[in-house]
């Protein structure tokens, strides 16, 4: 009978542990439903690809997790970590002082500075001054439209975009004079046929407000899950996977120093 006791609260043990593992193995990343490429981008059979999807099935794999990724428009994001619809946003977001007070990051996964862009034939100085009485664009609920909000919206007419596309639609088209974007989405339009016309501008000055570069949010305290995450990024930047993937999207070294 105890040999069977034994065996019962053995088997019993297994199984509590096998259903913990399993529960610890699912981690849910929210991804943006607006496209952002070469970053992230939706395929018409509904498959999400680009650097920051492929970044996740690799840290995942690497953590042996399944990570389903949910659909959230960019705006819910933060609300839906911190309510616990998912469990990270590993998509391009900015680590600043303000969002700090609200999740925690990893270590920056990438850095990227702003660029300003307008039509080719436009001789711009991108100062507050330069571009006063202009019509702005930038993308909403970003760190570059933080910026333009402190230091350009006094003398400018700031208009606010969900997507990049529709932003450049309105600069081609003349609605907007000039836009804020984050330069490794931007380079890869301007060579291409869709970005015919428009040139760079120059980058702007490094500021506080564009925060220290782009990392994984997770729920303040969550800092096991942190630790996880940290330490696969590291692992993957050190054996050279990071780079790897990152080769196939851009030409130049992203990684945050």
């Amino acid at each position: 009978m105890q040999k069977l006791i034994k065996t019962l609260t053995a088997g019993c043990l297994f199984a509590l542990a096998a259903h913990n593992a399993v529960a610890a193995e699912k981690i849910v990343f929210g991804i943006a439903l607006e496209p952002y490429p070469p970053f992230s981008e939706k395929a018409g059979n509904g498959a999400w690809s680009g650097f920051e999807p492929e970044l996740i099935k690799a840290l995942c794999e690497r953590l042996q997790a399944q990570c389903p990724l949910k659909e959230v428009s960019w705006d819910g994001l933060i609300p839906a970590l911190t309510s616990k619809q998912i469990d990270v946003i590993l998509n391009s977001m900015s680590i600043t002082e303000e969002r700090e007070k609200v999740v925690d990051f990893t270590a920056p996964y990438y850095q990227t500075p702003a660029m300003w862009v307008a039509d080719a034939s436009l001789d711009l100085a991108t100062t507050p001054e330069g571009l006063k009485g202009k019509v702005i664009g930038v993308q909403g609920s970003t760190s570059n439209a933080t910026y333009l909000k402190a230091y350009y919206a006094q003398g400018s007419t700031l208009r606010y975009y969900t997507t990049q596309d529709d932003m450049t639609a309105d600069l081609q088209s003349g609605r907007i004079d000039v836009m804020l974007a984050d330069a490794l989405t931007i380079e890869p339009l301007l060579k291409s046929a869709g970005g015919s016309g428009l040139a760079d501008k120059g980058l702007a000055p490094k500021d506080p407000l564009f925060g220290s570069g782009i990392g994984a949010a997770v729920r303040k305290g969550d800092d096991a899950l942190k630790q996880q995450l940290n330490g696969a990024l590291a692992a993957m930047k050190a054996d050279g996977t990071y780079d790897k993937i990152r080769s196939r999207y851009f030409s130049v070294d992203i990684s945050a120093q």
